[in-house]
């Protein structure tokens, strides 16, 4: 921290005399300034994490050090013989005195000798306040800046021929500027701030085999295709749960602008989720979007909105396939909506199906992929969430037939004994082989780089880091993978594609295919240990799913299985059902947690209306009058297809008082109908009893099909009432008959010997009456049960006349005929 701000050498700019004297009042000056932030700002020069980009306007401020200064465009960022280099940017007084007399000047690099290893690199960016090391400040070219005071800015632009910035030969050098002055509480001439980056020097570009580049290109977003579809003049349209894609497709838009910016490269690895591009092709036509908190309920012309995408995805498809056709490219098909490899392999390895639905999203999504964009594919591609790797994560990769796996290099770090970046593919062990990114340079990306500032920075470092990287072992070309985040920004991907530019054009760079860069031989001293799940980042296992949002996902699976058992028309909701079950898998939720959980919702709600459109309606009560008959239970369907394989089981509670026969035919159930079902039954007792309706499948492995509906049976006049009636009549019939033969003898005794006819005695029905009781017209004799009803239906109409028991009703009065379950043949 006591080094001088600028080094007093005996040729500074080349004019000794002028030059020593300002030298030696700046000496003094920048000695002062050195022992005020030596003591104020202890160990300041080292905040900045080593290998880390620090932003400027996080450079020590003080009394002493009151500007903040920015460097936001360098118009040649790689510098060449006999040109010219141009910086801008901003000068800002974060002090609280005015600024005076102060201008802005390059410096030049001294010693002229160039940064050579990666460590230098890291040195430059982790320094806050300016040191000797910086280089010296050039009194020309200088930028005069007005007084400015506190919190005011003013832009600055310095040009400088590369020939005055005296380089020794090729290689990264720093890029400095500084702002010399005074200010109102401090009228000594001294160092007010400065700003840093990188300008790499190559006279001689073919001197050196370029290192093998590949950059991952991501298209993915979160899903927005429902699982529902909506039925219109005998059309299917596409539901989405929102339109945000109809933005993202159209110019300004994060998607568009990847694929613009893409297609004007050459030789990218197009990392493409199989879902967009489903989505994509679905908003070609007419589709419709949920309105808010519907998204568990099915689609109906009252619940949507209609989409406003269809251009946008239409052009952006079109322009997609032109872009990925370009000779060098590749194209990579993630697994069917991304699912989320690393919270699978933490929450739920071993969970049932989970290996079964991942290899199927993994050949869904190579179909999908190769048949929107009508190119090869390559889908034996792992990515989990950020590139960070365990063994866990390995192996549910390798299961599901992953053999390459791309990997953050903050997982598979190197030893501080190689003193070189060795090339990223690694064999891993069990057939895989891991490509690690460089993670410095993958990480400059990261952010939104919104700024000219940050832009900039970003692209000196990512120049100055593979430049460097070229030239560690210069006849031993390195292959190298550039890994953004999934969620590559629009203004991220435009300063990745000009600082690959650059490089390609300074000839250090070659673009290749990841598989030309999986084919490269590993490096013998490379780390190949996948790391434990011990030492997996905390931050990125607390976006992870639960062990309770999947196992409840994969459940679906199990549901759909069911509902597909009972449907003609299964095509109509297996498509849809399997694709919603991986996209509540997939790694876009990380970010967006609760609209993921809204999504695994709306999903499960809507498979249970679907089931539950086959149903046994409820019911109260039945009345079963009589020792044997039949019960009558309805079964509906809702939906808009017919249903077969099921059966309709009535277990009761209590078998010895009241038992029923089981089904032997299956039930065909036509699209939005109602089919009564006749089972025979046998009372023991009078009496309720709990009945138990359940729907099965068939076939084998039969399963619950819904939820069980249970009512009671009301058991009344069986056997032992009926035998005290027919035993009475017997009595009757045969005091009649002894009474007629005594009356006989007695007439035959008088002499009287006609035949007289039998009289009903006290209006009792003859034998002759079909009429009576328990056989009403349009009845089925006694034993008939009847479905009692609900106590709050409506109400039935009273009779007019005199008082009597209707036909087909017991003698409650209740008429069983207008109950759900009709009596009747």
């Amino acid at each position: 921290m006591s080094e001088p701000a600028r080094h007093p050498g005996p040729e500074a700019d080349g004019r000794p005399g002028r030059a020593l004297g300002r030298t030696v009042r700046r000496l003094a000056g920048a000695l002062g300034a050195a022992l005020v932030l030596a003591a104020a700002l202890p160990g300041s020069a080292g905040a900045a994490p080593a290998g880390g980009t620090r932003p400027v306007a996080d450079t020590a401020v003080s009394a002493e050090l009151p500007v903040t200064m920015t460097i936001e465009s360098v118009s040649k960022p790689v510098a060449v013989q006999s040109g010219t280099v141009t910086i801008t940017g901003h000068v800002t007084n974060a002090g609280r005195s005015v600024l005076k007399s102060a201008h802005a000047a390059v410096r030049r690099p001294w010693p002229s000798k160039p940064l050579t290893t990666r460590s230098e690199l890291a040195s430059v960016s982790s320094r806050s306040v300016p040191l000797n090391a910086d280089g010296i400040s050039m009194d020309s070219p200088q930028y005069a800046l007005n007084e400015l005071g506190p919190g005011q800015s003013q832009p600055y632009t310095l040009s400088v021929a590369v020939a005055d910035l005296q380089f020794s030969g090729e290689g990264v050098y720093e890029l400095a500027v500084d702002v010399w002055g005074s200010t109102a509480d401090n009228q000594r001439d001294r160092p007010l701030g400065i700003a840093r980056s990188y300008l790499p020097y190559n006279p001689s570009p073919a001197d050196a085999q370029p290192s093998k580049v590949t950059t991952l290109w991501p298209l993915v977003h979160a899903p927005v295709l429902a699982a529902q579809t909506l039925s219109e003049n005998d059309q299917t349209v596409p539901v989405l749960r929102d339109d945000s894609l109809a933005t993202e497709f159209a110019p300004g838009g994060r998607l568009y602008a990847l694929v613009d910016t893409g297609a004007a490269l050459t030789g990218l690895t197009w990392v493409v989720d199989p879902d967009l591009l489903d989505t994509a092709f679905a908003m070609t036509r007419r589709y419709v979007v949920q309105k808010p908190g519907t998204g568990g309920n099915a689609a109906k012309d009252d619940n949507t909105v209609p989409g406003t995408g269809t251009a946008a995805a239409t052009a952006w498809l079109e322009k997609l396939r032109a872009a990925v056709a370009k000779p060098g490219s590749q194209v990579v098909a993630l697994p069917y909506a991304d699912p989320d490899l690393a919270s699978i392999a933490h929450n739920a390895p071993e969970l049932e199906g989970i290996d079964t639905a991942l290899g199927k999203a993994a050949t869904a999504g190579r179909l999908t992929v190769e048949g929107r964009l009508s190119v090869d594919t390559r889908a034996d591609v792992a990515w989990p969430h950020r590139g960070y790797l365990d063994q866990r994560i390995a192996a549910v990769a390798q299961r599901t037939g992953n053999s390459l796996v791309l990997v953050n290099g903050a997982s598979m770090p190197e030893s501080d004994a190689l003193k070189y970046t060795p090339s990223a593919a690694r064999p891993i062990g069990n057939g895989q082989t891991a490509l690690v990114a460089d993670q410095l340079i993958s990480s400059l990306f990261e952010d939104g780089l919104t700024t000219e500032e940050e832009q900039s920075r970003a692209v000196q470092r990512f120049l100055a880091e593979t430049f460097v990287i070229s030239r560690q072992e210069p006849q031993n070309p390195r292959g190298l993978l550039v890994m953004p985040p999934r969620d590559l920004g629009a203004d991220a991907a435009k300063v990745l594609a000009s600082a690959l530019q650059a490089a390609q054009d300074g000839k250090w760079v070659e673009p290749v295919r990841l598989d030309a860069l999986a084919q490269l031989p590993p490096d013998p001293r490379a780390s190949t240990a996948v790391p434990a799940p011990a030492d997996y980042p905390a931050r990125a296992r607390d976006s992870e799913l639960s062990a309770f949002d999947l196992t409840t996902t994969t459940r679906i699976q199990t549901d759909l299985d069911t509902l597909m058992r009972v449907l003609t028309l299964p095509q109509r909701v297996r498509g849809p059902f399997s694709a919603a079950m991986v996209r509540s898998l997939s790694t876009e939720w990380r970010t967006e947690g609760p609209a993921g959980a809204d999504y695994r919702e709306g999903v499960k709600r809507y498979l249970k209306e679907l089931t539950g459109a086959v149903k046994v309606p409820p019911k109260r009560e039945i009345t079963f009058a009589g020792d044997t008959g039949v019960l009558q239970v309805s079964v509906r369907n809702d939906l808009t297809q017919t249903v077969t394989n099921l059966k309709l089981v009535l277990t009761p509670a209590q078998p010895n008082r009241l038992r029923v026969e089981l089904p032997t035919e299956e039930l065909v159930l036509p699209a939005s109908q109602s089919v009564t079902l006749r089972f025979p039954a046998e009372a023991k007792n009078n009496g309720p009893v709990s009945m138990t309706a359940q729907l099965y499948t068939t076939g084998p492995n039969p399963q619950k099909y819904g939820e069980p509906v249970t009512f009671t049976v009301q058991v009344t006049s069986v056997t032992n009432g009926v035998l005290y009636v027919f035993g009475g009549a017997a009595l009757l019939l045969l005091l009649a008959a002894l009474r007629f033969v005594r009356q006989r003898k007695r007439r035959v005794a008088h002499g009287d010997e006609g035949d007289a006819p039998l009289a009903p005695q006290d209006g009792g029905a003859g034998p002759d009456d079909t009429d009576g009781p328990g056989r009403g017209e349009g009845g089925n004799g006694p034993g008939t049960a009847a479905d009692a009803g609900d106590a709050d239906g409506p109400e039935r109409p009273e009779h007019d006349g005199a008082a009597r028991t209707p036909r087909d009703s017991s003698a409650d009065g209740r008429d069983r005929a207008t109950s759900d379950e009709k009596v009747g043949p």
